[in-house]
């Protein structure tokens, strides 16, 4: 029955949420498929530019590593999504979701072509124009990104939504596997060597191009979702909507388990964005990889774990409590950093490659155990005419973690570097930021 009180297209859409609406399976929902699909692309995008750019910032074989520069990169792509989430979820919630995505894809085919002549120019713009492309593909994603997971709730039923953000989130680190080894592979093939000794990255614009087509088949894929109306499409804009907007605020003073859900989410997202530079150096500077498709494909060892901790969070673990879970996947992410954290003298890494490479599965595992349930507690838990605005706030915080992750990693760099420690050690210190979620933290149960 159709609620009174909302408009009649909200509560078509209400109901049809609600109970199902009649769709069956989100499998065999084109809509579902066309976020999915459009999600997917983007995401790839992203991972290939962003740890090109990361790859290109860690210093030579016998250099200190706190000349490591990856940090500064992380807090530049983060830097978007602390200026401007509230802006974005407003955005999302005073106008159709579904709009939104197919004008961010469009808008992800220009950024791409401005990759290629970033690179096409780089003897002249150096870092200049690449890293100015970085700072667009944060802008981009902060606008996606509220629409991109606040439209769920509107597309499908609310028993199917725990499966659609496992199958989103697989699908997404999916193409953060492919993007970012793909990024590595680019950079062994394309990256070549001046005649004085430096190298050229000019020829990165062939790989730049590539993404420029992804772009648009993504693009395609965004136009089979099905319009949805605005969540409040009266909304007026207010100061506070460039941060935390009021309501926001109000419903989070007002809701403890909402607030400490999303600090707690924020904190994930400190260490998520400290883990993948670790990674790289860890490959290039103390397992000494010549390949950086080799060093890509540790890093894509977290996006395996993931997918696979998707897959358990969503069967095997189906009838464990969301409370259960947050707290094992804390537990097992702070063992397994442990372990990649350890050396021996000389500071060779105690785990060797493959031995790291199962450990950052593991993490990743851990990670979406982890993230899954408290991920699906921030969509349900707010009203529907809020829940825009809730996912851009959670991507504020989430990206004020990663921001504060940028120079967070060059200081921890900085104390191993003092200490004589590789930067392995890193991984020790990521272990000490969880510890008090682990020991602490609980999801409200039967909430979810």
């Amino acid at each position: 029955m159709a609620d009174p009180t909302l408009p009649a297209d909200k509560a078509e859409l209400k109901a049809l949420t609600d109970e199902g609406g009649g769709r069956g399976s989100i499998l065999s929902d084109r809509s579902f498929w066309g976020i999915a699909i459009s999600q997917f692309f983007g995401a790839f995008n992203d991972n290939l530019y962003k740890q090109l750019m990361l790859l290109l910032a860690i210093p030579a074989l016998n250099a200190d590593i706190s000349e490591d520069s990856q940090g500064y990169a992380t807090a530049l792509f983060g830097l978007p999504f602390v200026l401007l989430s509230g802006y974005a979820g407003f955005l999302s919630d005073r106008h159709s979701k579904s709009r939104i995505i197919v004008i961010c894809k469009f808008a992800e085919i220009v950024i791409t072509l401005l990759a290629v002549v970033a690179f096409l120019s780089y003897a002249s713009l150096g870092d200049l124009g690449t890293w100015t492309v970085l700072l667009l593909m944060g802008v981009h994603s902060t606008f996606f990104g509220p629409s991109k997971y606040g439209i769920l709730p509107d597309i499908v039923s609310k028993s199917e939504l725990p499966r659609a953000n496992g199958l989103i989130l697989m699908s997404t680190f999916l193409a953060i596997i492919l993007g970012v080894v793909t990024a590595g592979v680019l950079k062994d093939l394309l990256v070549t060597e001046n005649a004085d000794g430096t190298l050229n990255f000019s020829r990165l614009w062939i790989g730049s191009l590539i993404c420029t087509g992804i772009a648009v088949v993504g693009t395609v894929t965004s136009l089979m979702i099905r319009y949805t109306p605005p969540a409040q499409p009266n909304a007026v804009m207010a100061v506070s909507d460039l941060g935390i907007p009021r309501q926001i605020r109000s419903l989070l003073m007002a809701d403890k388990p909402l607030l400490f859900a999303i600090i707690v989410s924020s904190m994930f997202y400190v260490v998520a964005g400290i883990v993948m530079p670790t990674v790289n150096s860890l490959g290039k500077l103390q397992l000494k990889l010549t390949s950086d498709t080799a060093v890509s494909v540790l890093t894509g060892g977290l996006a395996i774990g993931i997918i696979v901790g998707a897959v358990l969070a969503n069967i095997v673990l189906k009838k464990m409590s969301p409370s259960k879970q947050v707290t094992l996947g804390t537990w097992v992410m702070f063992f397994a950093l442990l372990a990649l954290g350890c050396w021996r003298g000389g500071g060779v890494h105690l785990l060797g490659y493959w031995g790291a490479l199962a450990g950052l599965i593991a993490t990743g595992l851990a990670a979406a155990v982890f993230i899954i349930p408290l991920q699906v507690f921030l969509q349900k838990r707010p009203p529907a005419e809020l829940k825009g605005r809730m996912i851009g706030t959670m991507n504020f915080a989430n990206f004020v973690g990663i921001l504060i992750a940028g120079p967070l990693y060059q200081i921890f760099l900085k104390i191993a570097s003092m200490s004589g420690w590789p930067v392995s050690a890193v991984f020790w210190m990521l272990a000490g930021l969880l510890l008090p979620i682990a020991i602490a933290y609980r999801l409200p149960e039967n909430e979810t």
